[in-house]
């Protein structure tokens, strides 16, 4: 009996004369001169291994009417390949037939629209393009862990279910028990006391405020996992599930956060040139020629910091029209941020500094009362990847901060106390998961880097 293998590690380490078993997809078939030749997919690699079928193997004309699609085990034995472009190739003793497809499976053709996948989600991971995203996914989860593990952070998981609004845009997903048909009302609104939890609750913007209580103790930890935005969006960048990576550092100031944030993106950059070689080589030629090279500097550059008002002037003074005006006071975007990371700079760059007004509560006020420890990693292609800050630690300063925006100090209470007791001088980040994703492989729409988007109108698969 053979022992059955992988595609990737066959193609990577096997020889000719090793007898194996390989199971996977049918990506091609056909005949000549009296011989099938199969391309076979398992989804490890976006390579497929050659099998060679010869016509005296028992079920010959059966598989010989196979479609591409079809799920087959192969047990054979590997020979050098006479063929350029491949070394070896799989010469087929045995073909067990597991699964067959007929001319309705909608994968029969080589070339399809992303739009035309999206709308096959359940069975787009067997075409190449996605098959290599969802293997950089999964390898970016795992060097996402390992960078943090390497420096000592703590993995920990905040709530999904929250009665707390973390950017306090009331973009929440209602979690409730009370039917919606006939809801218990008391004094002209719904009455929540008798719901599951008590109080209006609804799914996770963000794990800061949770993950900074947890920093308070253990120092330096992160939270990587899914959020939720109802945002009635359907641009290329916007999702209503999507993943994010949230680290807080205690003792830590906004030069400590920027420092981190920029370790962490050179890390994961040459993470994925060095371990998703063939995917990337792929994303290169298939999806944006250049990508390797525009990937590699990004892991090379030495990233500039600009504050918010220097920003501003370099941006008023630019000889160009923007669509969006530029004004201090007014938060960049997408077109302005571009334009300072490609065209003024060059290359990656934190703004530091925004004015408070245009900031969330929990940022440290600096001492010019007009601007708050804020910062955001701009890249080029993209704009902002990355969007952090130093968290007000002072107790007072915090209340009066809530209180001018019209946040319940009641409500966060809790929140309140890791500033009453033993605060000290704490920062963080947050990374959209997708839209590194995207940066990363070249990829153009946010629902094609997760294997099943959640947009407004969609929730099916």
């Amino acid at each position: 009996m053979s022992t059955s293998f992988r595609i990737a590690a066959v193609l990577k380490t096997a020889k000719g004369g090793n007898a194996l078993t390989v199971k996977g997809w049918i990506r091609s078939i056909r005949t000549s001169k009296g011989i099938t030749f199969i391309s076979l997919n398992d989804g490890s690699c976006v390579t497929g291994l050659q099998v060679v079928i010869e016509p005296g193997m028992p079920n010959y004309d059966d598989v010989c009417r196979l479609g591409s699609g079809s799920a087959i085990a192969v047990e054979g034995v590997l020979v050098d390949s006479p063929a350029a472009g491949q070394a070896i190739e799989l010469k087929a003793d045995t073909i067990t037939i597991y699964g067959t497809v007929d001319e309705n499976y909608p994968l029969q053709k080589k070339h399809h629209s992303f739009e035309f996948l999206r709308s096959i989600a359940h069975l787009r991971p067997r075409a190449n393009t996605f098959g290599a995203v969802f293997r950089t996914r999964s390898a970016l989860s795992f060097a996402i862990h390992r960078f943090f593990r390497e420096r000592g952070f703590v993995y920990v998981h905040t709530p999904i279910i929250t009665a707390n609004d973390c950017e306090g845009a009331g973009e929440l997903f209602k979690v409730t028990t009370i039917d919606s048909a006939s809801p218990p009302m008391l004094n002209g609104k719904i009455d929540y006391s008798n719901d599951f939890f008590g109080q209006p609750t609804g799914l996770t913007v963000s794990g800061q405020l949770e993950g900074e209580l947890l920093a308070m103790g253990l120092s330096s930890i992160y939270t990587f996992g899914p959020t939720f935005r109802a945002e009635n969006s359907n641009t290329s960048r916007h999702a209503a599930e999507f993943w994010m990576v949230e680290p807080e550092i205690a003792f830590a100031d906004l030069a400590d956060d920027a420092d981190l944030a920029e370790d962490f993106i050179k890390y994961l950059c040459r993470f994925v040139l060095e371990e998703c070689a063939e995917d990337m080589a792929f994303f290169d030629k298939q999806i944006e020629t250049g990508l390797i090279q525009r990937v590699t500097a990004l892991a090379q550059s030495d990233f500039v910091r600009m504050d918010y008002t220097e920003a501003i002037e370099r941006l008023t003074q630019a000889p160009v029209t923007f669509k969006y005006p530029v004004e201090w006071g007014l938060d960049l975007q997408t077109e302005h941020e571009r334009y300072l990371a490609e065209q003024i700079v060059g290359g990656p760059l934190f703004v530091l500094n925004y004015p408070k007004d245009i900031k969330s509560f929990y940022m440290r006020q600096n001492d010019d009362g007009r601007t708050v420890a804020a910062m955001d990693l701009l890249v080029p292609k993209v704009g902002e990847i990355i969007g952090g800050s130093q968290r007000e630690e002072r107790l007072d300063r915090l209340e009066q901060r809530m209180n001018q925006m019209g946040i319940s100090t009641g409500a966060l209470s809790w929140y309140l106390d890791s500033r009453r007791w033993g605060s000290c001088p704490h920062a963080g980040f947050g990374l959209g998961f997708e839209r590194l994703i995207m940066y990363l492989t070249g990829m153009e729409n946010i629902r094609d880097v997760i294997p099943f988007p959640r947009t407004p109108g969609h929730a099916e698969f």
